[in-house]
């Protein structure tokens, strides 16, 4: 086994509880870049950055950042970018810029290790030199128990710029780890670290296990004298062109399919059946020619045993969709919009495709929309495929389940079936065009009776269903991935790659 693998093993027989902290630095560690680039971006579509700006930038890349009065300088060259905005107004702008930016750059591999400590219950901490405004958001999505940062002056809801206390770099972020250590009665012997920068060995220090990811080259010389883990976390980069090719091809066949089983259900018996039959096919041969493989670790069996049934996904991305044809095939419904059953042509393609369309606008009549999803089940014998988070989420969080789903189920007398999907959002990342090739792995959960469930408690119902989802994806065989990789097939398409560019 490799490093990350042996983390993980490492983790899940640790003690549980509080006590023991997950330190997690974030540029560089979370985040395979730095948060503060896109600021910068943001910054120069804005025409905000000024001359000096620029010039006090390049100086200190040139320089260099080697200790704290470094790092001072550092943020008082980037105080413009915050004063005189409101405290407010610099928590919306940072959550914009993760959604639009920083999350697609989270290393999924340190999200497995996130699930782990999770999963004992350990004391989920953010420690980074960043500003609160860029760390505030990948806190919230991982429900850190605490955000560790460099703060700023802040008067009358107006922040000034000027830093508050010692800046959370290098020894400053030990004492700060020590500092809350303390203030929880913390075990820091038993404790984890995780970060790549040369400046963190005190931090790291601090802790009995500590992990170098991906290092810079100073902290990896330090990890391997020390003998501490060094946790590679590279993913293997694809030729642009080769992703566009295959993206094409794709879609191609997705669309392929879809107008031959339009045109081939204007004179058949049944209409939708032959519509998802060519769908299916159009799906399996364009995830083929991306080089997408869907490999179903365990449950296969339910995908056909507790139909007609509710199945339930976590939303991950647009690759989604065919990958969940792929799996259920026919005999299957999905929900959109009114609106989009009445655009020309597509509305009818869907329609043909088996599609129920309610009016998602009144609210007032939630319930009473459900009507002819239900009779969709019971009347046709087909199965519902829904997620129930509604959106798809900017990191592969589980977001909050909607409780539509479960009524339907449960006024329909049917089952729900979990497909708990893991990396379909790392092949096709939340808000990409092109895809990657790679395995696709999943695991379906035994079907959940729904006879003695109630209306009433549609929500807890809903919580329950979203736990199973989690504990799946926090229990994953870490044999189903490479190490530092999270797809078993990568190994292979960055062969073919490489042989390309040469």
């Amino acid at each position: 086994m490799g490093a990350l693998t042996d983390r993980l093993q490492q983790i899940r027989s640790a003690p549980e509880g509080k006590q023991i902290g997950a330190f997690f630095d974030y540029d560089g560690t979370l985040l395979e870049g730095f948060s503060a680039t896109a600021i910068l971006r943001a910054r120069l579509k804005s025409l905000e950055f000024t001359a000096g700006e620029l010039l006090d930038g390049l100086m200190i890349g040139l320089r260099g950042c080697e200790s704290e009065q470094d790092y001072a300088e550092v943020l008082e060259a980037t105080r413009p970018a915050f004063a005189g905005k409101t405290y407010v107004e610099l928590l919306a702008m940072g959550e914009q810029l993760f959604k639009q930016d920083t999350a697609a750059k989270l290393r999924p591999q340190m999200w497995q290790i996130l699930r782990a400590h999770r999963a004992r219950g350990h004391r989920i901490v953010i420690a980074s030199s960043a500003t609160r405004f860029q760390i505030e958001p990948i806190a919230k999505e991982i429900d850190a128990d605490h955000a560790l940062a460099t703060d700023v002056e802040v008067i009358d809801g107006i922040v000034t710029g000027r830093t508050l206390g010692r800046p959370l770099w290098g020894p400053g972020k030990a004492a700060a780890v020590r500092r809350l250590a303390a203030e929880h009665d913390m075990d820091l012997a038993g404790s984890f670290a995780y970060s790549d920068g040369n400046e963190d060995v005190p931090y790291l220090e601090s802790v009995g296990n500590p992990a170098a990811v991906s290092p810079q080259r100073g902290l990896r010389a330090v990890a391997e004298s020390r003998g501490w883990p060094i946790l590679d976390m590279t993913n293997p980069s694809y030729n642009k062109l080769g992703m566009i090719v295959r993206t094409s091809a794709m879609y191609g066949s997705f669309l392929g399919g879809a107008a031959s089983g339009f045109a081939r259900s204007l004179w058949s018996d049944d209409n939708t059946m032959t519509m998802q039959d060519a769908i299916s096919s159009g799906v399996d041969a364009g995830l083929s020619l991306a080089g997408i493989d869907v490999a179903v670790l365990d449950g296969k069996e339910y995908l056909t045993s507790a139909r007609p049934c509710v199945f339930v996904f976590n939303h991950q991305s647009k690759l989604d969709l065919p990958v969940l044809i792929h799996l259920i095939r026919d005999h299957a419904t999905g929900v959109a919009k009114k609106e989009i059953g009445q655009l020309p042509v597509l509305g009818q393609i869907l329609d043909a495709g088996g599609l129920v369309f309610i009016d998602r606008g009144n609210s007032d009549r939630a319930i009473e929309q459900l009507g002819p999803i239900v009779r969709k089940i019971n009347e046709e014998g087909y199965s519902l495929v829904v997620a129930p988070e509604g959106t798809r989420s900017s990191t592969p969080r589980i977001g909050t389940f909607k409780k539509g789903p479960f009524h339907i189920a449960m006024a329909a007398g049917v089952p729900v079936v979990p497909v708990v999907l893991r990396n379909v959002g790392e092949l096709m990342w939340r808000g990409a065009q092109l895809v990657k090739p790679g395995t696709v792995e999943v695991r379906v959960l035994p079907p959940i009776d729904t006879s003695e469930w109630v209306p009433e408690r549609a929500g807890e119902y809903a919580e329950q269903v979203r736990q199973q989802f989690l504990v799946a994806l926090e229990s994953w065989p870490v044999t189903a991935f490479a190490d530092g990789q999270m797809t078993r097939t990568m190994g292979i398409f960055e062969w073919q790659e490489s042989a390309r560019d040469e």
